[in-house]
């Protein structure tokens, strides 16, 4: 960040996610005067598309350095060779933002705890449009509110119970998007999560993806899958499963099929036609089912919703997108400027 839009100086990122929902930081340097902790949020790994380490993808200048750990109340499982470091409220580093993720129980703890940190309501993955329980608790006191798109900024605001203006900076995924040079044949499977664990629960219509991407290999196509974090591997290990994030596996494919979620819209960015399993129980906001050519409720549908799979339309690509590039830049820009002290 250049100097005069960074009053932190050097700084470190905490982030975590608790389902969809968690908290963030940024840390004060080991002179600064002391200041509460930051809050903590749980052991499942961070979002792909929270700002990493210097931002290194914003086309601007940064004079900061970030980082991104998780943090949990408990450190349940955690192990030496976590692939995001993980904290607790007792080895947390000290913060000058809180920025919650939503208005579940963990982030409305943290809200509570660390009242007296300016707050910062940022949204990393998709919730519903309808006001949360909590939301109002969340809202108290908020001094920033961003989303990646226009059309999630619309879902957070609803989820979040405001009117206020949600600031849209992109997400630091497509920072670096990559290119996308399809195989024929070949059929991305975007997992989601069939089993429910300490960390969140299973999402509907899982098992409608597995039973489609069998009749996807009967047909004859590849199938490659992108795993979720918390995605049992052995369900999948009849297929080829990617040693590449999801995303950047998607410029393989010549379609993807999934249970819609956040990723959807930034695989529509690459270009890779995205088709969506969807199930009665399960509720997503409207702007990801938008970037699907098709919807499918049962698996005998996945075969031909697949082969006619094609791109969306431009703009309702970019209202589900938002800007592209320089996303993490702009995230971590206005997270800073919500933490500078205000005057009286």
């Amino acid at each position: 960040m250049t100097n005069h839009h960074d009053p932190l100086g050097r700084r470190a990122v905490l982030t975590g996610a608790h389902g969809t929902a968690g908290a963030l930081a940024l840390a004060a340097p080991a002179d600064a005067s002391p200041r509460p902790r930051c809050p903590p949020c749980s052991s499942r790994p961070t979002n792909p598309g929270a700002p990493t380490t210097s931002a290194r993808s914003s086309p601007r200048p940064h004079g900061a350095a970030y980082g991104s750990p998780s943090s949990s109340p408990t450190c349940p499982g955690s192990t030496s060779d976590e692939t995001v470091p993980v904290a607790t409220p007792r080895d947390a580093p000290r913060a000058d933002l809180l920025v919650v993720t939503g208005a579940d129980d963990w982030p409305l703890e943290c809200a509570w705890r660390f009242g007296g940190l300016p707050r910062a309501a940022s949204s990393l993955a998709y919730l519903g449009p309808d006001e949360a329980p909590g939301a109002d608790r969340v809202r108290r006191g908020l001094r920033l509110v961003t989303s990646s798109s226009p059309a999630e900024a619309r879902a957070f605001g609803g989820y979040l119970g405001t009117r206020r203006r949600v600031r849209v900076v992109g997400s630091p995924q497509t920072d670096d998007l990559p290119e996308r040079r399809p195989e024929p044949g070949l059929v991305l499977v975007v997992t989601s999560v069939t089993r429910s664990d300490e960390t969140g629960g299973a999402a509907p219509g899982t098992e409608l993806l597995l039973a489609a991407a069998e009749r996807l290999r009967a047909a004859g196509k590849r199938i490659l899958v992108g795993l979720h974090p918390r995605e049992d591997r052995s369900l999948w290990e009849r297929y080829e499963i990617s040693d590449v994030p999801t995303l950047r596996a998607s410029a393989r494919a010549e379609a993807a099929i999934g249970v819609p979620g956040t990723i959807f819209p930034l695989i529509a960015a690459v270009g890779t036609p995205v088709v969506g399993c969807t199930d009665p129980a399960l509720s997503v906001p409207d702007y990801l089912l938008s970037v699907c050519s098709a919807t499918i409720g049962a698996a005998d549908e996945a075969v031909p919703a697949v082969a006619a799979a094609g791109p969306p339309d431009p703009a309702v690509l970019a209202d589900a997108v938002g800007p592209v590039g320089g996303s993490a830049g702009r995230l971590l820009d206005a997270w800073a400027r919500a933490a500078r002290p205000r005057r009286h």
